[in-house]
């Protein structure tokens, strides 16, 4: 059995890659999706599409649709989710996609410090399981297999 997991967080640290390594280097049967991970083509691609918008309100509105389309779609077809919470960047789109994944059925992971327990208690609650590594998240999926 192979599973498809959509990593859900932000995509300026490289947390991604670790949990890809640490799922080969375990040999998990596990693909991975998850947000567009180039910020600028992320912010350009509603006019890449669309052409110029008159404005900067509109470029993100017409990015966020496209945006959208693709984490739903992604999201839709994988098995779990796992999304992470950090301590440097704003978490907004981590939320949304938590959410999201709680909303389509989808088990999630919460990766988050406990720094954030307060902040994400009601995320957390929701979730399937709640973690504060990607160690503890890698222990997590390698359970599914064994």
């Amino acid at each position: 059995m192979r599973l498809t997991i959509y990593l859900a967080g932000e995509i300026h640290s490289a947390w991604r890659e670790e949990i890809k390594q640490k799922a080969a280097a375990l040999k998990l049967p596990i693909d991975f999706v998850g947000p567009m991970e180039d910020h600028d083509r992320s912010d350009s691609i509603g006019e890449e599409i669309l052409g110029k918008q008159p404005n900067a309100i509109f470029r993100d509105a017409a990015a966020s649709s496209f945006n959208n389309l693709r984490t739903e779609v992604l999201m839709q077809k994988s098995d779990l989710v796992i999304a992470l919470f950090g301590e440097k960047y704003k978490q907004w789109n981590t939320a949304m996609d938590a959410s999201a994944a709680i909303t389509f059925g989808k088990p999630l992971i919460l990766i988050r410090p406990e720094s954030l327990h307060h902040p994400l208690k009601e995320l957390s609650r929701k979730a399937s399981a709640t973690v504060e590594s990607v160690d503890q998240a890698m222990k997590a999926l390698a359970y599914i297999f064994d």
